[in-house]
C-alpha cells in the first residue's frame, strides 16, 4: 500500500467537512496524497477529484431516479480507482445510501474504512449497524452517546467532537434578562436591522416545501396571540437557500432574513424552530427553543413504527430529558406554541431551567480546550494511515 487516501464525500456539507480534515490530515501528514469524490472544497485543498460532488447531490425520489446511472457509474469509479491504486484507507463522510455500498466493495479490497458522520441507525434502520461492524474499521461519530451505541453492537466508534459545535467558539453568553443596547447580541440585532431594545423571536419554519407548508401557518397563529401580549415582540425568520419567498406570505409584521439562521437565532430571547439540525444551533446559540414538527398522517403512523428513539429534537436527545418543549403533529397549533414560547420571552424559571440544559449540552460537546472535530477525526485517520515505511 502507498501514501494516499480515499476520500468520497458526495454532498456540500460533506465536501466542507471532509476539506476540513484533510486540511488537519495534512498538517499531521505533510505528504499526503487525496483522491475520490468531493466538491470546490475539497479540491481547494489538493483532492483529485474523480467524481465531482455536484454531479450526484440529489435530493428526492423524482430526482434521484434519473440519477442513478450516474450513482452507479460513480461506485464503479471509485471502486476501479481503489483497486488500481490501492490507497491505505478511506474516508467516507455522510451520505449513506451511497457510502454503505462502497464501504462493503472497500472492504473486500482489503481497504480500511473511517467513517464520518455516519447514518442515525440510533433513530432508524437499525439493521445496518451489522454492516457498519463488519466493513468500517473506524466510525468517527459525532454526538456522544452514539459511541456508546456503536460501542454495544460491536463497532469501533469514536466520538470526535461536534462540527456545528465548534463552530460556535466562542459563542455569546447566554442570559437570563432582557437583551441590553451594549451587548454582542444588542449588536447583532442592529446589524439584521432590528431594534435592540425590543424583544426577539426567531422563527424557523424549516427547508421543504411540504413542512412549510404544514408549519408556517400555525407559526403566524402563535405569533398573533404573542403580539396581542406583546405588542413591541420583533419577529425575524430564517429564510433557508431552499425556501422561495411566496412559500412564507405573512399579514404580520415579520423580518425575512435569507440565509443567516446562525445570526438569526443569537439575536433572539427565544425561538420556535422546526426539529432539525437548526435545534441543536439554538441550544449551542444559548437560545430558549420551542421545537415543533407536522407530517402527513401516514409519515407519522410510518415513523411512530420505526423510529427507536424517545425525542425527535436532538437538543432532547442530547440532554437525555424534554428540556424543550416539542409540540408534534396535532399538538402544533399556534395556541400551544404561544403558550409555551412565551415564558422563555422574559425572566423566569422556564427560561433559565433551558439555558442551564443548553450550557450543559454545548460544554458536552465542545469542552473548553479541546481540540475541533476536524482535528481529532484527522488524528483517527492518521493513525488508521499507520506509517509511510
Amino acid at each position: 500500500m502507498n501514501g494516499e487516501l480515499l476520500v468520497v464525500a458526495v454532498e456540500a456539507s460533506a465536501d466542507l467537512h471532509g476539506a476540513a480534515v484533510l486540511r488537519e490530515l495534512r498538517a499531521l501528514r505533510p505528504g499526503l496524497r487525496a483522491f475520490g469524490a468531493g466538491g470546490p472544497l475539497l479540491r481547494a485543498e489538493g483532492c483529485e477529484t474523480l467524481v465531482r460532488a455536484e454531479d450526484l447531490s440529489v435530493m428526492g425520489i423524482a430526482e434521484v431516479l434519473p440519477a442513478i446511472p450516474r450513482i452507479f457509474r460513480a461506485l464503479r469509479t471509485l471502486r476501479r480507482a481503489a483497486q488500481e491504486r490501492q490507497p491505505r484507507a478511506a474516508l467516507l463522510i455522510d451520505s449513506p445510501d451511497f457510502n454503505l455500498r462502497l464501504a462493503r466493495k472497500l472492504r473486500r479490497l482489503g481497504v480500511r474504512v473511517a467513517y464520518f458522520i455516519g447514518p442515525s441507525v440510533w433513530a432508524w434502520r437499525t439493521y445496518r449497524v451489522r454492516q457498519i461492524a463488519r466493513d468500517v474499521a473506524r466510525m468517527l461519530v459525532i454526538l456522544p452517546f452514539e459511541a456508546e451505541f456503536y460501542a454495544r453492537h460491536g463497532v469501533n466508534a469514536v466520538y470526535v467532537g461536534n462540527p456545528l459545535a465548534d463552530g460556535f467558539r466562542p459563542a455569546l453568553p447566554a442570559t437570563s434578562t432582557p437583551t441590553t443596547t451594549s451587548t454582542p447580541r444588542a449588536d447583532l440585532r442592529r446589524a439584521l436591522g432590528l431594534d435592540a431594545r425590543r424583544p426577539v423571536l426567531a422563527l424557523l419554519p424549516g427547508s421543504r416545501r411540504q413542512e412549510i407548508r404544514r408549519i408556517w401557518p400555525a407559526l403566524l397563529g402563535a405569533a398573533r396571540l404573542l403580539l396581542e401580549r406583546m405588542p413591541d415582540l420583533q419577529l425575524v425568520v430564517a429564510v433557508a437557500p431552499t425556501v422561495r419567498p411566496e412559500w412564507l406570505r405573512a399579514d404580520l409584521p415579520v423580518a425575512f432574513v435569507a440565509g443567516r439562521a446562525p445570526e438569526v437565532l443569537a439575536a433572539a430571547d427565544a425561538a420556535v424552530v422546526a426539529s432539525g439540525t437548526a435545534t441543536l444551533e439554538a441550544a449551542l446559540a444559548q437560545v430558549p427553543t420551542v421545537v415543533v414538527y407536522r407530517l402527513s398522517w401516514l409519515s407519522w403512523i410510518v415513523g411512530r413504527l420505526l423510529v427507536r428513539v424517545p425525542f425527535v429534537s436532538l437538543v432532547n436527545l442530547l440532554a437525555g430529558r424534554g428540556l424543550v418543549p416539542e409540540l408534534l403533529q396535532r399538538d402544533c397549533t399556534g395556541a400551544r406554541i404561544a403558550e409555551s414560547a412565551a415564558p422563555l420571552l422574559a425572566a423566569g424559571e422556564a427560561r433559565d431551567a433551558q439555558l442551564e440544559g443548553m450550557r450543559q449540552i454545548r460544554e458536552g460537546l465542545a469542552p473548553a480546550g479541546s481540540p475541533g472535530a476536524a482535528r481529532r477525526a484527522a488524528e483517527e485517520i492518521a493513525a488508521l494511515l499507520g506509517n509511510d515505511r
